[in-house]
């Protein structure tokens, strides 16, 4: 059939685990029992070999799609010359009753006829393992269901050892399913009023009522809007009486939906390899948890009010201090795995046949030493709405900043881990300043004991070395990294977000034109550098960077100008409302794994800023504007 654009896909999902679904209702991404487990359909990055799970009709059909109002449960409607289809898609959650992890490991496809009739057609064609291991099906004993099974294998890399488990195919209702060769194929005409219910479950067998599942639908609308309902009467400043609210309330929903609820981490995105651009090697496995990701992400959800979701994530955080600082890595899996090591899926064309498919990341094993700052920022940022330190947690703040000390005139990898060399990066440098920054206060404001002469004094050598060798006058910006008069960077956009120099600085100021007129499109959508001798081609514009874009224009007092570009990213959103991680400047395409959760997180906290600066007395927990002296004591 061809690959699907991004722009067709959309996601549903529960607690830990995602499956992306295309406008011809097929499930071309869904991994188990998590997100970052091998796949069981990969469609997505090789349409031969991938594997998928598709329900359509056999006639030519208008598609719309929707989410059930304030939900993440999908509805798809084909319209036929014959009838109409409703398909509806979720993964279950149940606010309460007997029902334990391995429940959730499922997707409900509901196949309702609301007019006339239609001819719909199955046909579930999973591919354990990422397609590695051969996959069997078979019809179970007693006709009930259908179940697919990983042969055992010896061409199943080391990093697997799942290949025993399996994934079943229960249908309810009058559809006539049968096995050929190595899928569940299967066709019936559906009159009006008829419907058939399919669950695929993984690693449970247990057959599927009816019953069963009309209450899994009912649990998980309740769940999802229980949840969103609170996130409106929260977040009010950023929704209410604004021309973007939708689109802020879709973001909070699939922020949520990449939240690994036992560890209260977030998935980056729940792909891999989903190129920059096609036919290049820059493809990655961002199915894991970024330090970097911190600050925006606390900001974010404290100001949907979403604080059960920010204090895990804190909590995790609080876990990370505690280790030696020397042993802290960029990135973690979300349930708290270190060895991410990298491999390529060479059986795996890749999505648009841009090669190599990667699982693991080897940017894990870098040297990034803004993650300090990261660490350090996350729990400042956390404490400025809620919880307290423990002693132990100081120690370890104490650790952590000490180590800046340390290590802050080294080179490292830098923001977007690049792996040539080591250079001095401004924005690694400004992170160490922040962790500086942002220790020092703890303790002066908190009368708390901590080497502050120390500190001082390397957090002023560090801001020497930034504006003595970060910042060209030939140029008239701050630039990528040291020694250098051509590289400029959007990160330095984050130079007065982290209030390293004030809005109006004529440096920033500087910048940020510099950035403007040499990063940005006409509409606003910025490249991530220019001029870098660390990659050679630069690959469509960043939504993340864009976001902090709007965010300096804001605090540098030009509002009309970020709103029109903030309207800009969202008009780019796909009709769903889902962003990745790049756009293509000229086509509007989205490139990048998808859909991103920060770019999700950019666009909330665009949202916080306009807000801050349109709404007088606009209630933020998070207020981006916020005077240091109006900050209160964290302990």
């Amino acid at each position: 059939m061809g690959f699907s654009s991004l722009r067709d896909y959309a996601i549903i999902g529960n607690d830990d685990r995602t499956a992306l679904i295309d406008r011809t209702g097929s499930i071309d991404w869904c991994c188990f029992p998590h997100v970052a487990a091998p796949s069981v359909f990969a469609r997505l990055l090789d349409d031969d070999r991938g594997g998928y799970f598709a329900i359509r009709p056999t006639d030519s059909a208008d598609v719309e799609r929707t989410y059930l109002e304030h939900t993440n449960v999908l509805e798809t409607t084909f319209t036929t010359p014959g009838g109409t289809l409703e398909l509806t898609d979720f993964m279950p959650l149940w606010n309460g009753g007997n029902h334990d992890e391995s429940d959730q490991c499922a997707v409900y496809r509901r196949a309702s006829c609301t007019e006339g009739s239609v001819t719909v057609e199955l046909e579930f064609r999973p591919r354990l393992e990422y397609a590695l291991a051969d996959t069997t099906v078979s019809r179970m004993t007693g006709g009930d269901g259908f179940v697919a099974a990983a042969a055992d294998t010896e061409s199943l890399a080391e990093w697997s050892g799942t290949h025993d488990e399996s994934l079943s195919l229960h249908c309810c209702g009058d559809f006539d399913a049968r096995v050929v060769d190595d899928r569940v194929v299967g066709t019936e005409t559906l009159a009006a009023g008829d419907t058939v219910w399919f669950r695929c479950q993984y690693g449970e067998n247990e057959p599927a009522t009816r019953q069963s599942c009309e209450d899994a639908l009912e649990s998980t609308v309740e769940y999802w809007k229980e949840w969103t309902a609170s996130l409106l009467e929260d977040a009010g400043a950023l929704i209410d009486d604004t021309p973007w609210g939708e689109s802020v309330l879709r973001s909070g929903l699939v922020l949520k939906l990449l939240i690994n609820e036992g560890t209260g981490a977030i998935y980056a995105a729940p792909t891999t390899s989903l190129p920059e651009k096609y036919g290049t090697d820059r493809n990655w496995d961002y199915r894991y948890n970024w330090i970097r990701d911190a600050k925006f992400t606390v900001q974010a959800l404290y100001n949907l009010g979403r604080k059960e979701e920010a204090r895990d994530y804190f909590e995790w955080f609080r876990e990370l201090s505690h280790e030696a600082p020397a042993e802290i890595k960029p990135m973690y899996g979300v349930h708290g795995e270190t060895e991410l090591t990298e491999y390529e899926l060479s059986h795996l064309s890749g999505y648009r046949y841009s090669s190599p498919v990667r699982i693991g990341n080897g940017a894990a094993d870098q040297a990034q030493h803004d993650i300090y700052g990261a660490i350090v920022q996350a729990v400042y940022e956390t404490l400025l709405v809620d919880g307290s330190l423990s002693e132990s947690d100081w120690d370890s703040i104490c650790a952590i900043v000490d180590h800046v000390c340390d290590i802050w005139d080294e080179p490292d990898c830098g923001i977007w881990e690049y792996r040539d060399q080591p250079r001095h990066y401004v924005h690694s440098k400004l992170l160490c300043w922040v962790a500086l920054d942002r220790g020092i206060e703890l303790a002066e404001k908190n009368e708390i004991e901590a080497p502050l002469e120390r500190w001082r004094s390397e957090r002023e050598a560090v801001r020497t070395a930034i504006l003595e060798h970060g910042y060209s006058d030939e140029r008239g910006s701050f630039v990528q990294h040291f020694e250098t008069d051509e590289a400029i960077d959007a990160a330095c956009l984050l130079i007065p977000i982290y209030e390293f120099l004030p809005p109006d600085d004529e440096r920033v100021q500087s910048t940020l034109e510099t950035i403007r007129e040499e990063l940005a499109t006409d509409e606003g959508f910025v490249y991530r550098t220019k001029g870098s001798e660390a990659v050679s081609e630069v690959h469509g514009t960043f939504v993340f960077c864009t976001c902090w874009l709007i965010d300096a224009l804001v605090l540098a007092g030009r509002v009309e100008e970020a709103e029109e570009i903030f309207t800009n990213v969202l008009d780019a959103m796909t009709p769903l409302g889902l962003l990745s991680e790049r756009i293509h400047p000229e086509t509007g395409e989205l490139y990048g794994n998808f859909p991103q959760a920060f770019s999700h997180i950019g666009v909330i906290n665009n949202a916080i800023y306009l807000a801050s600066a349109r709404t007088e007395g606009a209630v933020l927990e998070h207020d981006p504007q916020l005077a240091n002296s109006d900050r209160q004591p964290f302990f």
